[in-house]
């Protein structure tokens, strides 16, 4: 369970007491328990098995895959991959492959709706680089509609594990993922993933030691 689960259920459940107390309708006296039940739900934080294959890939959030594609970037051909996260899904974030951070940076913008196409460049959104030692990986928290707060808990130079919770976007969003293009995809559009244990992609052997990947 994140903490801030329980911050909004205590503030709820501190407003039932009140209503109650000044003996208002039982239904109005309801309302905030079940909003307090819903934010216990939502900020739940399963334990995942993560992965520990070399060169695989892992989903840094739970969703649904919206787009899987070869891209070219100013770095040359990329993979990219964009995961849709509901209100439903679990919102923590996980990082995609081990290594150092080699950067984060928290851009502002906009809170247009995450499936649009533009959001990933207009949204307000953290981008994290991963040295994962011999190439890199890139993914992006992206706010949606209803998602106006990102929570990231890395800073440049931090060494983090495949799978690692590195923070959480709040309310329905979006995460990026740009990998090398040499990388094998091991899902297609449509697909549901878990953060932390679906696995995104592969990198051949002959590819793990000279395969980078940039964010434009």
């Amino acid at each position: 369970m994140v903490r801030d689960g329980f911050f909004y259920a205590l503030g709820l459940g501190v407003v039932a007491a009140a209503l109650w107390y000044l003996n208002m309708p039982i239904a109005l006296v309801a309302l905030p328990v079940v909003l307090a039940a819903f934010f216990l739900w939502f900020f739940r934080d399963p334990n995942r098995t993560i992965p520990q294959a070399p060169g695989q890939i892992v989903s840094p959030g739970d969703g649904v895959v919206t787009e899987a594609e070869w891209i070219e970037t100013i770095s040359g051909s990329r993979l990219r991959l964009s995961i849709f996260l509901n209100v439903f899904d679990v919102h923590v974030n996980r990082s995609p492959v081990g290594g150092v951070v080699k950067v984060c940076e928290f851009r502002k913008g906009e809170f247009m709706n995450a499936m649009k196409p533009e959001s990933v460049l207009n949204n307000e959104q953290t981008l994290i680089t991963i040295d994962a030692g011999g190439y890199e990986v890139s993914f992006k928290q992206i706010a949606g509609l209803l998602a106006r707060r990102i929570v990231c808990n890395l800073k440049v130079g931090d060494r983090v594990e495949r799978g690692q919770r590195i923070g959480l976007i709040k309310f329905g969003s979006r995460v990026d993922v740009l990998m090398p293009a040499a990388a094998n995809l091991k899902v297609k559009t449509g697909a549901r993933v878990k953060g932390g244990s679906t696995v995104l992609a592969v990198l051949p052997e002959q590819s793990l030691r000279n395969t980078t990947a940039v964010v434009a």
